[in-house]
């Protein structure tokens, strides 16, 4: 594992030597899983580790010393949990893009995360080309969640969501997008890709990305997965009864 210089706790940042890579800080309670992924991140000449965490508290101290742009934060840490520190760390404005590390079997934690301003999740047995993708999806402003994980996700808590029969008119929020952005929204949240959509809609695929970053503008929304999650939640898109 990288030593933090001299005798310095967990949480103090490494000299970063290459200003122009992702700055990306670590929070995990287990030093194992941070070594892992700070050798694999470390190995790319377009990313950095900047500074490591073992709990929410001390991510939120470090965040205040130091400037980074994605933090890859677990869900189960003892003190502050990774969905608190999520919601602290969004609440903020101006910090890092939050990624999730979950487990299969954890997957309502990772929604409430996403509710918290997460910008996606991502499992911890993910393969090392995943996890660099995410890091730097998130870091241009995607998503990293794909829209079929997002909707196996959403599936989960049907029970907790609108459903198709029945289900609630969209809220005031949403009468600031015009009807095609309604329509574009709609099928975002049914998993559909830009390119799909454009296909569906008869469009540019470059006219959905204008269409999707005003929706997120209009709806003071960080990513495609607060979107997504949105409409599920407001009922402009139903999951239907199995």
């Amino acid at each position: 594992m990288r030593e933090p210089e001299g005798n310095a706790p967990v949480g103090t940042p490494p000299r970063d030597r290459r200003p122009e890579a992702i700055r990306v800080v670590l929070v995990d309670d287990q030093e194992l899983v941070r070594t892992g992924f700070g050798m694999v991140l470390d190995a790319q000449p377009d990313i950095r580790v900047v500074g490591e965490a073992g709990d929410g508290h001390t991510a939120l101290e470090l965040l205040r010393t130091l400037t980074a742009d994605v933090a890859l934060v677990d869900v189960r840490m003892p003190g502050m949990d990774g969905i608190e520190a999520t919601r602290r760390i969004c609440a903020d404005g101006g910090g890092p893009r939050v990624l999730i590390l979950t487990t299969f079997d954890m997957d309502e934690y990772a929604y409430a995360a996403l509710r918290a301003g997460a910008s996606g999740f991502l499992l911890k047995d993910a393969r090392t080309q995943d996890l660099l993708s995410a890091i730097r999806s998130i870091h241009s402003g995607d998503a990293v969640v794909a829209p079929s994980t997002t909707r196996r996700l959403l599936d989960r808590f049907a029970g907790h969501l609108p459903t198709g029969d029945g289900r609630p008119p969209a809220p005031e929020s949403l009468g600031v997008l015009t009807p095609r952005e309604r329509e574009v929204l709609a099928l975002v949240a049914r998993a559909l890709s830009n390119t799909e959509i454009a296909d569906r809609l008869h469009v540019s695929e470059a006219t959905v990305k204008t269409h999707v970053g005003r929706i997120l503008t209009k709806l003071d929304l960080r990513d495609r997965v607060q979107a997504v999650v949105l409409a599920y939640e407001t009922g402009l898109v139903g999951v239907p009864r199995s």
